[in-house]
């Protein structure tokens, strides 16, 4: 089969590799019907997330027709179309009990590689790193997925294949940001980032009740995405003095009542901080750039929520104490899709969400590494590329 593999940091290529097979009785195997790029993968793209190795498929966040099943596979059939979290769960560990899917004990054989770092190693990943388990990623024909009945949720009729893509990853991470905020009818939400989970955690909020939205990029087509298709205020931070100090205005002094960081570790931004935030990750002194986690939390209202949805590894400058002074919450995870899926095609089925928008590119996967260039690049408008194998 034909697949996206990474060789080296900013080195992508198209290669045939061996088809995958069962391994477990509780596999299946999927013929990818669409999958497409996503933030988080530009950081072992670009080198700041290590244990990658040459030649593995990269990818997680997917959606295809179930063409083979192991043996001890019972929810799942054959030809279904069905559409699968990105994180890898067991569903019977005390995690997976406690709904806690991205932090299942069972799913990461090489938990050996996070625990000096974490403490605990995560569950498992598609496409991902080896020290979130080394799987085949969905940039591919064919992709095996473990524990299927877990992680397999079949589309309803009324839900297109573009629609269903983005509720592998994007939608379930942007609602399980929001539903963190404990939202409160008519509260106001800040949502730095408009990209496919910026977006998402937008349009979840509003679902959850939220009385204003505010999406905060310096991206025109971004913003006019959050303010038009999703209905948020927005705010161009390039195009202000402080971002915190725009909120307060908006606010009446006070500040959101949550704030969700949906960037992550590689934020762009203004002025000295940030110039410094570059330098250090450039010479690996640091694997961040934090300015719009450290917006956010100086934006939030005394008492508020921040909801962190960003990829991150090792952060300077980090503003604890203002965290504890103003007596924040502090909600984050990686996403807990098995939690979430059900509910979001629920939603889409019922034209309650829409996903499709963020799908700005569509192309053959022979093509996957212009897309990923265009997507890295943001060039054309990209919000996100999807492939079609």
């Amino acid at each position: 089969m034909r697949a996206l593999c990474w060789n080296g940091v900013n080195d992508l290529r198209v290669e045939t590799v061996p088809d995958p097979v069962l391994v477990n009785p509780r596999d299946a195997i999927l013929k990818v019907r669409l999958t497409t790029t996503c933030g988080s993968d530009l950081h072992f793209i670009d080198g700041y997330l290590p244990t990658m190795r040459e030649g593995d498929i990269i990818g997680h966040e997917f959606m295809g027709e179930v063409v083979e099943v192991g043996p001890e596979v019972r929810r799942v059939k054959r030809g279904q179309r069905v559409v699968v979290p990105s994180f890898i769960s067991c569903g019977s560990c005390w995690f997976c009990d406690r709904k806690e899917f991205s932090l299942c004990d069972n799913t990461n054989p090489h938990w050996a590689m996070q625990e000096p770092l974490l403490g605990h190693a995560t569950a498992g990943i598609y496409g991902y790193t080896h020290a979130f388990g080394g799987y085949a990623g969905s940039h591919a024909t064919f992709i095996r997925v473990p524990h299927a009945d877990i992680g397999c949720f079949e589309v309803p009729e009324q839900v297109s294949d573009d629609d269903a893509l983005f509720l592998s990853d994007a939608g379930p991470t942007g609602f399980m940001g929001a539903d963190f905020c404990d939202i409160s009818p008519g509260d106001t939400v800040a949502v730095w980032g408009c990209g496919g989970v910026g977006l998402m955690a937008q349009q979840s909020a509003r679902v959850l009740g939220a009385g204003r939205v505010i999406g905060i990029d310096r991206l025109p087509e971004r913003l006019a995405m959050a303010r038009d298709i999703v209905g948020s205020e927005i705010i161009d931070y390039s195009a202000v003095d402080s971002v915190p100090d725009t909120l307060r205005e908006m606010t009446g002094g006070r500040g959101p009542d949550a704030c969700i960081d949906a960037v992550g570790m590689e934020a762009h931004g203004e002025g000295l901080l940030h110039a410094m935030d570059r330098a250090k990750q450039a010479l690996h002194l640091a694997s961040d750039r934090g300015q719009a986690l450290r917006e956010a939390i100086h934006a939030c209202r005394k008492g508020g929520v921040l909801s962190i949805l960003g990829v991150y590894g090792l952060m300077d400058k980090f503003p604890v104490g203002v965290i504890m002074n103003k007596g924040l919450t502090v909600r984050t995870a990686q996403q807990h899709g098995q939690r979430y899926v059900p509910r979001l095609l629920e939603l889409a089925a019922n034209g309650e969400l829409s996903t499709r928008f963020l799908m700005t590119h569509r192309m053959p996967l022979e093509e996957s590494v212009r897309g990923y260039e265009m997507f890295k690049k943001k060039e054309d408008g990209c919000v996100r590329a999807a492939f079609v194998p």
